[in-house]
Formats: C-alpha cells, sequence, structure tokens
C-alpha cells in the first residue's frame, strides 16, 4: 500500500481526511502537534480518531509556539473571540500551517511516502491566510524543490480535498465513510474532558455545518453553553 502522512489535529475536517485517505487506499501515517494550544482534549480526540479510523501510525510532535504567541491559541492574555469579527481573527497562529506541513514533509520523506493530506478549507473557514488553495500550492512547489526524494524524481503531493468543500458537504461526505464526529474535538477552548463552549468561531461554524447538512451534532458542550 502506498504510505500518506495525515495532518491529524483531532478536528471534523481533519477527521474526515483521515477517513478519505484511508478510502482512497493509502495506508495512514497520522501526525498530530502539540505547539502550545489552549487545551490538550483535541490530541486526545486525534488519538481516538487515530485508533477508530485504522491509522497505521499515530505520532504527537512537541513544539513550543507560545514562546512566541501572538495568537488566543498559544497566549494566555489574549482571549478566544466569542462574536464574529472583520479580518484575520485572533485565532490564527503564525505560521501555524507552514511549521505542520513541514514537520509532515520530513516525515513523510523518511517513510518514501509522496502524499500528505491536510484538513484546510477555504470555504467555510475564519480568514486564514495559510488555509487558501494558492498557499497549498507554492507549499506543494517549495517542497518539490527543497527534498532530496523530489530531485531524485518521487515527486510530492499535498492533497487538500476539503478545500472547496462546505462544513455542511464535509460532514455528509465524513458520514458516508463512517467518522464518528462523536470522538472529535473541534472547539477553541474545549475543557479537559473536551467539552466545547459552543461560541467561539470554530463551534458556531461547526453546528451550522450539523444543522445544514441535516445531520444530529454529537458534539458534547460544557453546561455553560447549553
Amino acid at each position: 500500500m502506498r504510505k500518506a502522512l495525515v495532518l491529524l489535529s483531532g478536528g471534523l475536517d481533519s477527521a474526515t481526511v483521515l477517513a478519505i485517505a484511508r478510502a482512497q487506499g493509502f495506508s495512514c501515517y497520522a501526525l498530530s502537534v502539540d505547539y502550545g494550544q489552549r487545551h490538550h482534549a483535541e490530541l486526545a480526540a486525534a488519538q481516538r480518531v487515530a485508533q477508530t479510523l485504522g491509522a497505521s501510525e499515530h505520532r504527537i510532535i512537541h513544539i513550543d509556539l507560545t514562546s512566541f504567541g501572538g495568537s488566543a491559541l498559544t497566549d494566555d492574555t489574549i482571549a478566544v473571540p466569542e462574536h464574529p469579527s472583520a479580518g484575520i481573527p485572533l485565532t490564527y497562529v503564525p505560521a501555524r500551517n507552514t511549521i505542520m506541513l513541514s514537520l509532515a514533509l520530513a516525515w513523510a520523506e523518511v517513510l518514501g511516502s509522496q502524499d500528505i493530506f491536510v484538513g484546510v478549507n477555504a470555504v467555510d473557514y475564519s480568514g486564514y491566510p495559510d488555509c487558501r488553495p494558492e498557499y497549498i500550492k507554492a507549499f506543494e512547489d517549495m517542497a518539490n524543490l527543497a527534498t532530496k526524494a523530489a530531485v531524485e524524481g518521487h515527486r510530492l503531493t499535498v492533497h487538500a480535498p476539503l478545500i472547496a468543500l462546505s462544513k455542511a458537504e464535509i460532514i455528509q461526505q465524513g458520514i458516508a465513510l463512517g467518522v464518528d464526529y462523536g470522538t472529535t474535538v473541534s472547539c477553541y477552548q474545549a475543557d479537559e474532558q473536551g467539552r466545547a463552549c459552543g461560541v467561539c468561531d470554530s463551534c458556531r461554524l461547526r453546528a451550522a455545518g450539523f444543522q445544514q447538512a441535516g445531520v444530529a451534532d454529537a458534539t458534547r458542550y460544557c453546561s455553560k453553553s447549553q
């Protein structure tokens, strides 16, 4: 089986991407990153998702983006927005996708994999610049210039199968592939039990997606948001 590297956050989108890669016949190696985010519930969710969706291996890499801060997810002095805002939101983490994709690229090259899957989305997203199609293409171009594997003829492809889908379409596709969204955590400020706040940008997009898809929302919410 061909090997694929799948970036797995533990959220709805990345779980769907893992299911897609598996359905395409890849042996999936899931990579999660503990970068100093507000909670570790999503990493626990990533472990559950990797196990239930049959990842060949799951690793968690530890880096410390709190050293730089600059985001509501890596700086405790910046509150997570609980209302929609104009422009790029405070939950944008500087260079996060570039860092994560670079780590995935390194492991992919070691494994001899030519395929990286990532759950970025340019439709129902929060305005992050590193979720755009042109960014994914630029990273893929860079990867094929920068790696020994590509120089020797083994070109790499960065797959972003959700990039043009609405949240409802993502959920519908995941349900068809057997994803249990009750095991995932998308909330920016979930508690340590993985219960969602229900008011952050990620929670709003997720809830609207389930409603539009006509699917019961299996998300566990903390009592204050119910």
